[in-house]
């Protein structure tokens, strides 16, 4: 049903024949369309291998969903099974990504920055919303650009991407290794180093871990953050001491901390090698240059301050446009006036009421006039 039609009426409730209250809403627009671009509707799709269906439960949970759909749709013959979960937030979706994504699959570049794909699935993330397309490989994910157009939006702090990641070194890193948690199940799920459930999660914590693999040898990196610098010292100490009494496989393990962040690299690194990678991680370095994660209300301060800015700039030029508007007629009139032989400047002309008197006051005679008359 189109959306301009798609109006259910809640309630209505009569009283005396008077109409006394109506709720309307729209239904939500479906989270997978009927049809995008060259694919369309169809039957007969199925899961592969790789199924938003089969990750733990426990962890999606802790990246917060809001709703899911699956769909099959086909093109020239050909037909893929769509499943796709819309989370909370651009954070949630991202650690979902990372949840679901299986070594081996290549990074992609068609469809935005986190997009996974194998021989026969296409993994995405469009805002909120992970996809997983099954029977499609990376050479027909372009095909899928009409449905990233089509998802749900989202804007604001919701759309904000991850910090954390953005800090894991390149060098070295194995491809597909990243993985993002927001919680005890998603860091257990994912292959995490440390107890899952001793890294503070209810205190908003998040973790990153990162595979490495080169002529070094292999390590595991682990970044943890927390809202505090004083709660991450805390937990600084906690994986200290877990790495201390781990046994032979952290012998070279190095764990430093700078501020809110907390950084252990364990495997076969030597203790020096682990140190430089961990030394070559700074908190703030990332803080001033991740654009993409500026808080929303810096970026509301700042077009403001914009707009301020060009307002004052326009106001000194309409200013300065009428002074010079001002002296070019003046003195033009002046330069027309002394060509015509009068005198540059007008002398300036008052109105007056006269309101002096305007006759002479009479006069009175006080002594008799000649010839005997009486004086009036």
């Amino acid at each position: 049903m189109r959306r301009g039609l798609g109006v259910w009426v809640v309630g209505v409730a009569v009283c005396a024949g008077a109409q006394q209250s109506i709720a309307i809403t729209e239904p939500a627009t479906p989270l997978l369309p009927a049809s995008f671009g060259e694919w369309k509707t169809a039957t007969g799709g199925a899961a592969g291998s790789l199924s938003l269906a089969t990750v733990s439960k426990d962890a999606l949970e802790e990246c917060g969903p809001v709703r899911s759909a699956v769909a099959d749709y086909a093109r020239g013959g050909k037909t893929i099974h769509v499943e796709a979960i819309q989370f909370g937030d651009r954070t949630g979706a991202f650690s979902a990504f990372t949840l679901v994504s299986q070594p081996g699959m290549k990074a992609g570049h068609a469809l935005g920055a986190d997009e996974a794909t194998a021989d026969t699935a296409v993994l995405f993330t469009a805002g909120s919303t992970v996809v997983l397309a099954s029977g499609i490989g990376a050479g027909e994910a372009g095909s899928l650009k009409p449905l990233v157009e089509v998802l749900p939006k989202v804007a604001g702090n919701k759309g904000v991407a991850p910090l954390l990641p953005t800090m894991v070194p390149a060098k070295g890193l194995v491809e597909g290794s990243v993985r993002y948690a927001l919680g005890a199940a998603t860091y257990q799920a994912e292959g995490g180093v440390l107890p899952a459930h001793s890294l503070g999660w209810e205190k908003s914590a998040e973790a990153v871990t990162a595979q490495y693999a080169d002529k070094r040898g292999k390590e595991t990196l682990t970044l943890l953050l927390y809202p505090t610098p004083a709660i991450a010292g805390s937990f600084a100490k906690a994986v200290k001491d877990f790495a201390g009494a781990a046994g032979p496989g952290f012998a070279d393990a190095r764990v430093r901390r700078e501020g809110e962040l907390v950084m252990l690299a364990e495997g076969s690194f030597s203790g020096d090698e682990a140190q430089k990678m961990l030394e070559n991680i700074h908190l703030k370095e990332m803080l001033s240059f991740a654009k993409d994660v500026q808080p929303v209300f810096h970026v509301e301060v700042q077009k403001t301050a914009s707009l301020l800015e060009n307002i004052v700039v326009l106001s000194g030029v309409l200013m300065t446009a009428a002074v010079l508007l001002g002296f070019f007629l003046g003195f033009g009139r002046a330069w027309i006036r002394t060509l015509r032989g009068k005198p540059a400047a007008v002398e300036m002309e008052f109105l007056s009421l006269h309101l002096a008197p305007q006759n002479e006051a009479p006069k009175f005679d006080s002594g008799g006039a000649s010839g005997g008359g009486e004086g009036v």
